[in-house]
This record gives C-alpha cells, sequence and structure tokens, in this order.
C-alpha cells in the first residue's frame, strides 16, 4: 500500500466516499458473497470427509465437481473451505490489528522511552525472516488446528502495520485540534480513543484487509506445503491431497482448479477493498484520480 499522511474524514463522509468507489464496491460485493457462502454453505452439503465408491469421477450430478481418489465430494469440500479459509484471514487479520494498533497507536501518541522501547520490539519482528520462522513452527504446531496457524501468522506480520500506525498517530498527535484537546486537559487515553482513532479507522481498514490476504495465502501455501492441519478442510488442503494424488497428470482438473480459483478471486478482491480504501486516505490518488478523469474529458 502506498504510504501517505491521511488527511482527517470523519463519520458519514467516510462512508458516503466510500460507496463511491467502483473498485471498493466491486470488491466489497464479491467478498459478500463469500462470506455468505461461508455462512450458509456448509449447512447445505454433506461431510467433506465422506468417502464413496466413485473414486477420482468427473463432474455429474451427484457430484457436482467430481470426487477425489478417495470418493470424497469436491464440492462438499469447496464449499467448507469457504468458511475455513475465511476464519483463517479473519482471525489472523483481527490478531495483527489488536498488536499493531496497542504498539504503534500508543507508541506514536506517548513518545519517549515508551516509544522507543515498542519501537524496539517492532523493529525486531521486522528483521526476523518471518517465512523461515512460519515453516519451523508450523512444523510442530500443524496437528494444533488452523487456529494456531492463523495466530502464528498473526505474531509474525504485525510489526509493518505498527510502522504505518505509529507514524500516522504521531502525525495527528500534533495537529492544532489535538494540542488544544490536550491544552483543556483531556486525558490522554480519552484523546487517542475520541480524536485520533476514528481518523485512522481507514488506515486500519486497509491495514486489516492487507493482513487478510496475507494470511489466508500464507495459510494456503503451508497447507500445500504440509504444514497446515490436514486435518481441517481449507482449499489450501485440498491443493496438498490434489498433488500428492497426482491430479494434474490423472487430467482431473475439478479436484486443484476450483479451490485455486476461490483463492485468486478471494485475493483480488480483498485487493480491490485496499485500493478503494488507499485512494479515500492518500490524497496523491485522489488528486490523480480527479486529474484523469478531466483528462478524459478533455
Amino acid at each position: 500500500m502506498t504510504q501517505a499522511v491521511i488527511t482527517p474524514v470523519r463519520g458519514a463522509g467516510r462512508v458516503s466516499a466510500l460507496t463511491r468507489r467502483p473498485k471498493f464496491l466491486l470488491g466489497a460485493g464479491i467478498v459478500a458473497v463469500y462470506a455468505a457462502v461461508a455462512v450458509i454453505g456448509p449447512l447445505l452439503v454433506g461431510d467433506p470427509h465422506a468417502t464413496g465408491d466413485d473414486l477420482l469421477a468427473g463432474p455429474s450430478a451427484a457430484h457436482l465437481l467430481g470426487t477425489t481418489n478417495n470418493g470424497q465430494d469436491v464440492f462438499a469440500q469447496l464449499i467448507v473451505g469457504f468458511r475455513s479459509s475465511l476464519l483463517v484471514g479473519l482471525l489472523a487479520g483481527t490478531v495483527t490489528m489488536l498488536l499493531a494498533a496497542l504498539v504503534g497507536v500508543v507508541g506514536g501518541y506517548a513518545g519517549g522511552w515508551a516509544d522507543e522501547v515498542l519501537n524496539l520490539i517492532g523493529n525486531v519482528f521486522l528483521v526476523i525472516p518471518a517465512l523461515p520462522l512460519i515453516v519451523v513452527a508450523a512444523s510442530y504446531l500443524h496437528s494444533s488446528g488452523i487456529a494456531v496457524i492463523a495466530l502464528l501468522i498473526a505474531v509474525t506480520s504485525w510489526a509493518a502495520s505498527a510502522r504505518v500506525l505509529r507514524a500516522q498517530t504521531a502525525s495527528l498527535a500534533h495537529r492544532d485540534y489535538v494540542d488544544a484537546v490536550r491544552a483543556s486537559g483531556e486525558r490522554g487515553w480519552r484523546i487517542v480513543v475520541v480524536e485520533i482513532l476514528p481518523n485512522l479507522y481507514p488506515i486500519l481498514i486497509s491495514q486489516f484487509v492487507f493482513a487478510m490476504i496475507g494470511a489466508i495465502l500464507g495459510e494456503a501455501g503451508l497447507s500445500f506445503l504440509g504444514l497446515g492441519d490436514l486435518n481441517s478442510v481449507t482449499w489450501g488442503t485440498m491443493l496438498f491431497f490434489a498433488q500428492n494424488g497426482e491430479a494434474l497428470s490423472q487430467g482431473a482438473w475439478w479436484w486443484f482448479i476450483p479451490p485455486g480459483l476461490c483463492i485468486a478471486v478471494l485475493g483480488a478482491a480483498l485487493t480491490l477493498l485496499n485500493i478503494g480504501v488507499d485512494e479515500l486516505i492518500n490524497p496523491r490518488l485522489r488528486v490523480q484520480r480527479r486529474g484523469g478523469a478531466q483528462g478524459d474529458i478533455r
């Protein structure tokens, strides 16, 4: 995401500005469909672990997306994967934002030794190579469930967001309206909650969406390598078993293309959401957007 000092945008104006952005609306629509399928879908399909006599059968009326080499219904696994993969993204995104906000906002507003200590912690996590750490830890914790995998991804990916929030908070903390409230004797925590956090909502949303993308792709990658929770049904575990079952060499496209396509479409939708929020908080993008529109009129 392009970084820029945000301009305060409040209340309904922020929501109205987002709803006027086609990229944001398209991304939000796709994510809403995914969320609906994640909530309702698993209630409408059978047990994704159940096996049958139709081994590696192609799509049919009985099995809309065919079966695996164990006779498991691919469509049922795909639908259940919506819920599992979205839960990984939501959990990892939430924990990432909580850690980033705690370190970044507190450090950016407090300054002094508190900021130095929190900034040091963030820098340590920034220089630690996240991928090798995740791979090593996941190799020991992969059987603990997808929630543990999500937390592992979150713990290793919050530092970059904390740095962005720290910079924005430090900028807002020295605005005239914040100085006026501080001079009136208002408590520090109330200044942060009432005066600073509302202006950080757009960037919090943007960083949350970015963290979701990373978590969903990270879980899929770990599962594909066999380092995820193979007892859970996610799009990543579907790809892992498709690879182990030599689906590609056997022409069983229905086993690996649907989960890969779902991951790609969800990643694109979340990226569109992120771009829409980025256009709202980044003045340079707004200027470029207006300039492009005027050029088209000419």
